[in-house]
């Protein structure tokens, strides 16, 4: 309809925005290894946040400067938000590592409204499975150290109050495909969904916009509705990138915490 109208037509977002060629690769063992925009972005995002605390802390002072007061606020919230409500006395153990995931989940989300780049490397499901996976081989190992391996599957699989006959059939294997299999799961569909969704979302927007420009000006009138779409969206897009973050660090102090629960 659009097309008959104005004569023009509207190429919405695809998949294929997903996609991107190699800038090189290599061969390692005959493996390619491809270094393509995704690949940079991740690395952008590990460098970035070298950088950032390296900067920050590299001469600390009693009197911070703006950079160092900013990246001390940072580990603050991470540590008085995220650790300590989950972790307690356990806090300063697991510190570093949640500090790790909120702050390099957050830099791989906000590329997302990057101006130029467009697009987060947590879109791709192959950076939200690792993370993931770390999370999982963290938690998992910290309950063993804790309570032994067979003590470990029973403390997170048994559930002492159930009836008997529930306790250790159906309730057992609940408990277990909850606990152990599908939170890996869950942690990198809730992360990479996001940013899917968001990058459809944001592309819509914007070439929505385009398209009401370039096509007028019949067109014109909508960009009353297009553009202020946009900004709501960007806004709304940075919060995400915070919250998705949030959420995953929580997540896995949540589990850190209840691993070292000396209770089920």
């Amino acid at each position: 309809m659009i097309a008959t109208v104005l004569g023009a037509e509207f190429h919405p977002p695809t998949t294929k925005d997903f996609l991107f060629d190699c800038y090189f690769s290599v061969d390692v063992f005959g493996i390619e290894i491809c270094f393509n925009f995704i690949i940079a972005l991740v690395t952008a995002s590990v460098l970035i946040y070298l950088l950032l605390f390296f900067l920050a802390f590299r001469n600390p002072r009693t009197v911070p400067g703006k950079l160092q007061s900013l990246m001390e606020l940072g580990l603050t919230f991470v540590r008085e938000q995220i650790a300590m409500p989950m972790l307690g006395p356990a806090t300063d153990r697991f510190l570093p590592l949640l500090v790790t995931f909120f702050f390099f989940i957050f830099f791989m989300n906000i590329f997302e409204v990057a101006p130029w780049v467009n697009f987060s490397a947590s879109s791709r499901v192959a950076f939200p499975l690792v993370l993931a996976v770390i999370a999982w081989l963290t938690y998992n190992a910290v309950g063993i150290a804790k309570h032994g391996f067979l003590g470990y599957l029973r403390f997170t699989c048994v559930i002492p109050s159930a009836p008997a006959p529930l306790r250790y059939t159906l309730l057992l294997l609940i408990e277990f495909v909850s606990n152990i299999v599908i939170r890996p799961i869950t942690l990198t569909i809730r992360l990479a969904a996001n940013f899917v969704a968001g990058h459809f979302l944001l592309a819509l927007a914007f070439l929505g916009t385009e398209f009401f420009l370039l096509n007028g000006p019949k067109t014109w009138l909508l960009l009353g509705v297009s553009v202020p779409l946009s900004v709501v969206l960007v806004a709304f897009e940075v919060f995400v990138s915070v919250l998705q973050a949030f959420i995953f660090s929580v997540l896995t102090a949540s589990y850190l915490g209840g691993v070292l629960a000396e209770e089920h």
